[in-house]
C-alpha cells in the first residue's frame, strides 16, 4: 500500500450561505492518478482551489506529506504543479519565454534554468516550435505547455482543473498519453478534476461529488461493482404509467430519470424480449450497455450531471 500523500479531513467551505463542500474527506496515496469527479456545481473547483492551497478551508484540515496545508501554504507550494482549467500563458511570448520566466519566479537561474527548459521542451515535443508565440498555438499545444510549465519545480504533485476542457478527442489522448509517461518516468502523484465520466475510468481511484458532498468513492472497477448489472434504458410516451407497470409484473426496481426508465439486471440481454413482448406498444425504444461511472452516478442520486459552477 502506497503511503498518504495528501490528507483532507472534514473539510467544509462555504460561499455565503451556500455550501460548496460539506465534511469532506479523502485521502490520496503517492504516485497515483487520482480523479475528482461531479457534475459543475458539485464542489470540485472549490476542492482544487484548496488543494493549490489558494483557498483555506473554513473547518477541518488538509495535510501534504504531513504539513499543515492551512497553517503552512509556504512550505507546500514550491512542491506542486499548478495546471488552471484557464490558460496562465503569456499570449505574447514564445513558448520557451513563456518557460524561462516562469521558472526565474521559483528562484531557477543560468545554465540549470536552461537545461530545464530544454528538456521540457523536448519531453512534450515542443523543442521545434519553441520561438513560436503563444498566441498562434492550438488548444493542445497550449496545454501541453501549461503542463510543462508546471514542472520546472520538480514537484511531487501535479493538480489540474478540467485539463482537457476545449481539446478535440486526438489532443486529449495525447495529453493523457505524456501524463502516464510522466507518472511511469519520474513517479510523480496526479491529481485532475473532470466533468467527464470517460476520464475518470482512467483513474487509479476516484472520489465522485454531489453538492459538495463524497457520492462515493474507489477504483474505477470498485465504483462500478455497486451497480446491480446491465443497465436497461427505455423510452415511453407514459414513463409513469410504464414504470408502475413493470415493477408490478416483474418485481424489479426501475427508476425514472427525466422521461427514460432505467432498469439495472444481470443478464439484461435474455430480459428484453420479455420485457418488450409484455409492452408491446408501450415501448417506443431500448438500449442495453454495461455500466459506466456515469451509471453508478445516476443510479446513487437519482440524477444526471447538471447544476451550476462550484
Amino acid at each position: 500500500m502506497s503511503k498518504t500523500l495528501i490528507q483532507f479531513s472534514n473539510v467544509g467551505f462555504s460561499y455565503g450561505d451556500r455550501v460548496a463542500l460539506d465534511s469532506l474527506s479523502f485521502e490520496i496515496r503517492e504516485g497515483e492518478l487520482f480523479c475528482v469527479v461531479g457534475p459543475n456545481g458539485g464542489g470540485k473547483s472549490t476542492t482544487f482551489k484548496i488543494l493549490s492551497t489558494l483557498l483555506k478551508p473554513r473547518s477541518g484540515s488538509v495535510s501534504f506529506w504531513g504539513i499543515d496545508g492551512v497553517k503552512h501554504p509556504e512550505k507546500v507550494r514550491p512542491q506542486l504543479g499548478v495546471v488552471f482549467q484557464s490558460p496562465a500563458l503569456d499570449k505574447k511570448l514564445t513558448i520557451e519565454e513563456n518557460l524561462v520566466y516562469h521558472g526565474k519566479l521559483y528562484g531557477l537561474r543560468g545554465a540549470s534554468l536552461i537545461q530545464k527548459v530544454e528538456n521540457l521542451l523536448k519531453r512534450f515535443s515542443l523543442f521545434d516550435r519553441k520561438d513560436e508565440r503563444v498566441e498562434k498555438l492550438s488548444g493542445g499545444l497550449k496545454r501541453r505547455v501549461e503542463i510543462a510549465k508546471s514542472l520546472l519545480s520538480d514537484p511531487k504533485l501535479l493538480i489540474l482543473d478540467e485539463p482537457t476542457t476545449g481539446l478535440d478527442p486526438v489532443a486529449r489522448r495525447e495529453m493523457w498519453s505524456y501524463l502516464d509517461t510522466l507518472r511511469k518516468e519520474q513517479g510523480i502523484s496526479i491529481v485532475f478534476t473532470t466533468h467527464l465520466m470517460d476520464e475518470a475510468e482512467s483513474a487509479d481511484r476516484t472520489l465522485v461529488l454531489n453538492h459538495g458532498k463524497v457520492v462515493t468513492s474507489g477504483t474505477p472497477t470498485e465504483l462500478k461493482s455497486q451497480m446491480g448489472g446491465d443497465v436497461i434504458s427505455l423510452r415511453t410516451t407514459h414513463p409513469e404509467a410504464l414504470k408502475e407497470a413493470i415493477e408490478k409484473k416483474f418485481s424489479v426496481p426501475v427508476k425514472k430519470v427525466d422521461d427514460e426508465l432505467r432498469i439495472e439486471k444481470m443478464e439484461g440481454a435474455r430480459f428484453i424480449p420479455t420485457l418488450v413482448e409484455a409492452f408491446p406498444h408501450q415501448i417506443l425504444s431500448v438500449t442495453l450497455g454495461k455500466p459506466t461511472l456515469e451509471d453508478l452516478f445516476i443510479h446513487l442520486t437519482g440524477q444526471r450531471f447538471v447544476g451550476g459552477e462550484a
